[in-house]
């Protein structure tokens, strides 16, 4: 843990120029090499597929209300679970974090003008928005009913729905994954400012890292097996299919490679979130800083060897299945010490209920919950009960929107005076966290009894005594998509009503806030020195919030920035 003192590079003068100023043009953002630009492209992007996802769910939820399913035919209902499962995923969750946060953030926190390769930065936006067009005309074309797993020998054989064009656009936006993922990695070992030493990077830029390095090594696993189902569908090659000669469980091992660490490409940046998120609003040093940052490290690589818990009723090695119960078990471990942690910071410090500290408690909370559910799912006994029932999918969204989304909202919260130069409404935004945390739960808490009970997901059809808790569940989907809805309309009403943020407006320490709200296209007028570690709140630099102002005060060294 570190313990010298606060990280206070010199202050930036105010810009004259922002990077929001630097273009009106269409071609000035279509041709940006600015990794802010970037970012909000990317910003745009998932937003649109978040609602296409959702809306899929909505209506699939809408459907479970009755045991019989009136509203749509079994064949519409399959493709409305694959579209949520493949445009979330893909289109939403693994770019959310490091996308548009990684791309605007990373480089302001570490003291670059830019990530290490601009032109690359915007090709891996063009080759995520390929993808995105293939997935969505796969959609349009009728849709797809795989599920989101892409399980072979159905969707290399039997499937007569858009798979390849579904494929080919995930295939295409993991090139995309890839490359921000090696630009990260080259950016943080390159191009970090005078005195930003590794011990003295904040975590979110280590858990960027982690992820880079999943990106880096898990994707291309991915984009093969995605390949060999076209070779094996195209050609007629057994590669997958039985029948052809070949093996299906060869698939499930190639795509539980990748998409067990996929998991991590999404939660690890939310860990890097929540460790901004909890000392700035508690106003307190983070508690083990370096165990924090290690332990995501530790993620990245335990993760790429716990597949097989995915697979305990595909037939394999009784001994195999206790090895990978094993490693599920102590992947837990950095997880928990990152929960720890953040728990410790919160003990006496400050606490601010800012809307985006309201979405840290809730991650805190649901991800609780999400990771103990997870040590059930690693337990062999346990897990043949209840395989591809809804407790998975409980458990999976307990991590992924509970976790991650959360995350990501909180996230967006906390940078968005950043990001745009104004404040949102405050009220609004602590009645959405709250909306969507109650949402959230009566979603998806009904689904882990289903679950148990034995109600197997994907299953058009029920027996009537599931139908009470499958009414809560999509009545809590209602009340989560009008939760998402309400930040929509009060962030787009910030940007032309909003009151001008300061360049620091929650007080918080960091390079990034160290310059101007928006920030110039050059991130910093002077190359920033820093002389000292993160997260210093010392008790004696709390201020007390103003009458009538929502969060505290920014520190006395930052006032007037």
């Amino acid at each position: 843990m570190t313990t010298t003192s606060p990280t206070t590079p010199e202050l930036s003068p105010p810009s004259r120029q922002t990077y929001l100023d630097a273009g009106y043009t269409v071609r000035s953002w279509l041709l940006t090499k600015d990794h802010k630009r970037i970012a909000i492209l990317y910003l745009i992007s998932i937003t649109l597929f978040f609602f296409v996802g959702g809306a899929a769910a909505v209506l699939f939820r809408l459907d479970l209300m009755t045991p019989e399913g009136d509203l749509v035919r079994s064949e519409t209902y399959n493709k409305l679970f694959t579209v949520h499962g493949i445009v979330m995923i893909f289109f939403f969750l693994i770019p959310s974090i490091p996308a548009v946060m990684g791309n605007f953030i990373l480089p302001m926190m570490i003291g670059a003008p830019d990530l290490a390769f601009p032109k690359l930065n915007l090709l891996s936006w063009y080759l995520f928005m390929t993808g995105g067009i293939f997935a969505v005309a796969a959609i349009v074309l009728g849709g797809v009913d795989t599920g989101w797993t892409f399980y072979t020998p159905y969707s290399s054989t039997y499937s007569n729905t858009n798979v390849m064009l579904t494929a080919v656009g995930a295939f295409i936006a993991g090139f995309s994954s890839i490359l921000t993922g090696l630009n990260f990695i080259v950016t943080t070992h390159t191009m970090r400012c005078p005195g930003m030493y590794w011990s003295r990077l904040p975590l979110f830029v280590w858990s960027m890292y982690a992820t880079a390095i999943v990106m880096v090594l898990g994707t291309p696993v991915l984009a093969m097996a995605l390949l060999l189902v076209a070779v094996e569908r195209g050609f007629r090659i057994g590669i997958f299919d039985p029948a052809l000669g070949g093996d299906p469980i060869l698939f499930q091992h190639l795509f539980w490679f990748y998409s067990h660490p996929a998991v991590y490409i999404m939660v690890l940046p939310a860990f890097g979130v929540m460790s901004e998120l909890v000392p700035a609003f508690s106003r307190k040093r983070i508690f083990g800083y370096n165990f924090i940052a290690y332990s995501s490290l530790a993620i990245a690589v335990l993760g790429f060897l716990v597949w097989g818990h995915h697979m305990f009723v595909s037939g394999q090695s009784v001994y195999a299945g206790a090895v990978f119960s094993m490693l599920s078990f102590m992947i837990a471990v950095p997880s928990a010490i990152k929960v720890f942690n953040w728990t410790a910071t919160l003990y006496k410090g400050h606490i601010s209920y800012d809307t985006p500290m309201l979405f840290a408690l809730g991650f805190i909370g649901l991800f609780t919950v999400g990771g103990l559910t997870g040590l059930f799912l690693a337990t062999l006994a346990v897990n043949v009960h209840v395989h591809d029932t809804y407790f998975v999918v409980a458990h999976f969204h307990y991590i992924m929107v509970g976790g991650a989304v959360m995350a990501y909202m909180g996230g967006l919260h906390y940078w968005w005076p950043k990001m745009t130069g104004r404040m949102y409404a405050e009220g609004w935004a602590r009645l959405s966290a709250l909306i969507i945390f109650l949402g959230f739960n009566l979603t998806f808490f009904p689904q882990f009894i289903l679950g148990y009970q034995g109600m197997p997901r994907r299953y058009h059809f029920y027996v009537p005594e599931f139908q009470v808790l499958n009414v809560m569940s999509s009545a809590g989907a209602s009340i989560l998509g009008i939760g998402y809805l309400i930040p929509l309309v009060y962030l787009l009403w910030s940007l032309r009503y909003g009151p001008v943020a300061s360049a620091n407006p929650w007080g918080a320490t960091g390079l990034e806030w160290q310059t101007p709200s928006p920030p110039p296209t050059e991130n910093f007028l002077e190359t920033p020195v820093v002389t000292a570690d993160p997260y210093d709140y010392p008790s004696e630099t709390y201020a007390e919030p103003e009458p009538g102002a929502s969060s505290p005060g920014p520190r006395a060294d930052l006032a007037g920035v």
